[in-house]
């Protein structure tokens, strides 16, 4: 069984476009696969980062200026 896919006009950089051609000529692949290998891995990334953040929310917070005024306490500024 096939999927069905969705088409999708997207405008590219000349000189990415370019790139994406050669990438794809070179791997003997499609540039429809290796954007959708890109943007796979843009999601999955996106995916750690907010786990990551919410793994991280118990954490203690400190302002910017509360963290400054600190490190010129400890002479570290």
């Amino acid at each position: 069984m096939t999927k069905a896919l969705k088409r999708s006009t997207v405008y590219f950089d000349p000189q990415l476009h370019a790139a994406l051609r050669l990438k794809a000529a070179h791997t003997n692949r499609s540039l429809s696969a290796i954007v959708n290998d890109a943007v796979r891995e843009a999601l999955a990334e996106d995916q750690e980062d907010l786990a990551a953040f919410k793994e991280r929310l118990p954490e203690p917070t400190i302002s910017y200026e509360a963290l400054l005024d600190d490190l010129k306490m400890h002479g570290k500024i």
